[in-house]
């Protein structure tokens, strides 16, 4: 058997690819669709979850992720051959219904195996997840940041264009049938492995028209996808809907009024950090800088619980057995400043879920004239504040979680 493709036959490289694609693809939809419903209970937060279907849904999703850049390669490889390759004809080219059918799955397939797991490589990229790829070379993308809309846009775009990819796999397979069953012909025999003993095709008559109409579909089916609403996060999973709930804060009297901020956490799952912000939080800050070490004021901090962002795991994360933001809205640390040998310090109870923990939060301080920048760290054991404690080990979620904080302020002279 010829390793080429000849005007009439497949090579065995073509068939090699061939054959690897359909196993690949095979594999990876059903991992797809099993993994999505086991997250469908995992990010919704009114359903407790346990380490072994947090564990289970991680390995499921890590397979899907890791097949789909193989696809990808796999497809790139397969159109620099194809390019490099004769076509065989179309057996059945005389009846131009059919040959202008085949030619559109054809165009539809081969670009889906390119844009559908890229988009789901953009949407891991562009997020901060729990499940990683499997291999050496790290989990982002050249030019895609880490950014909500992107990982939105890039999340509906994969769900549309797995389910074009489907549909033109499913009919695809339904011409190979029909070509062997009811019209009797070496279609799908010259894909085979084997010698070929097809016949020479029809004369072909080549159009513009399949990649056109393969186009139409494409554009087709992100139009309906989404007027159905596939690029909103509500369409596919529950990991926004903290934001309707989102807790108001009252504005507050300070000393300092903060110009900027972020308040950032991680925590490791499954051996992966994931990082994540609270949006929306209030600080009154009472502060002169003493000469010698000792007090330097106090500050109040309160926190909307669910503004939380926390990649993948957002919806999880404000469920009932973690921050359970339903019931409880808002974290305060109330504490108070001093001046150490060293640095600065924050010190003072940390309620979280009304569990309340003395805790010290070292920081650095900038000061030039009524301006202060402040950045500092503090690890806390989420198990102090009964959060995840269907999770007792380290297995699926360590126990540790970094708070990251940092803001500009300015005094207020009124």
């Amino acid at each position: 058997m010829s390793i080429a493709n000849t005007s009439h036959s497949y090579g065995s490289v073509s068939k090699w690819f061939h054959w690897l694609t359909a196993l690949l693809i095979l594999t990876v939809i059903p991992l797809g669709l099993i993994a999505n419903s086991l997250a469908e209970a995992i990010v919704n937060p009114d359903i407790p979850t346990t380490d072994a279907q947090v564990a289970r849904a991680a390995l499921l999703f890590s397979m899907h992720k890791t097949i789909g850049v193989t696809i990808f390669f796999v497809a790139l490889a397969r159109i620099i051959w194809t390019l490099t390759q004769p076509h065989p004809g179309l057996l059945n080219a005389d009846n131009k219904p059919e040959a202008f059918a085949a030619e559109t799955m054809h165009w539809l397939l081969y670009g889906s195996l390119v844009a559908v797991p890229l988009s789901g490589w953009i949407h891991h990229a562009a997020t901060t997840g729990f499940a990683p790829i499997w291999w050496p070379f790290g989990q982002s993308l050249p030019f895609v940041p880490k950014s909500e809309s992107v990982a939105e846009f890039s999340a509906g775009l994969h769900w549309i264009l797995q389910w074009v990819l489907i549909g033109a796999l499913v009919l695809h397979i339904a011409g190979a049938v029909k070509h062997h069953i009811i019209d009797h012909d070496q279609t799908l025999r010259r894909m085979l492995p084997g010698p070929n003993t097809a016949p020479e095709p029809p004369t072909q008559h080549r159009s513009a028209l399949p990649p056109i109409a393969a186009l139409i579909a494409w554009g087709a089916a992100i139009i309906g996808g989404a007027m159905i609403g596939a690029f909103s996060h509500g369409a596919h999973d529950h990991s926004e809907d903290h934001h309707a709930g989102q807790a108001e804060l009252a504005e507050v009297q300070s000393d300092w009024e903060v110009e900027e901020g972020s308040l950032g956490i991680s925590v490791t799952q499954l051996g992966s950090k994931v990082d994540g912000s609270f949006a929306d939080w209030t600080a009154s800050i009472s502060f002169d800088a003493p000469d010698a070490p000792g007090k330097a004021g106090d500050v109040e901090v309160v926190v909307s619980i669910p503004s939380l962002t926390l990649g993948s795991v957002t919806g999880q994360a404000l469920g009932a057995d973690f921050f359970d933001a339903a019931q409880f809205p808002t974290a305060n640390f109330t504490a108070e400043l001093f001046k150490t040998e060293t640095g600065y310090e924050a010190r003072g109870p940390l309620t979280i879920r009304d569990q309340s923990l003395d805790v010290v939060l070292p920081f650095d301080l900038a000061l030039e004239d009524d301006r202060a920048d402040m950045t500092g760290s503090l690890q806390l054991n989420r198990l102090d504040f009964g959060i995840g404690q269907s999770m007792p080990d380290e297995s699926s979620l360590a126990f540790g979680v970094e708070v990251v904080v940092s803001l500009t302020a300015e005094r207020d002279d009124d």
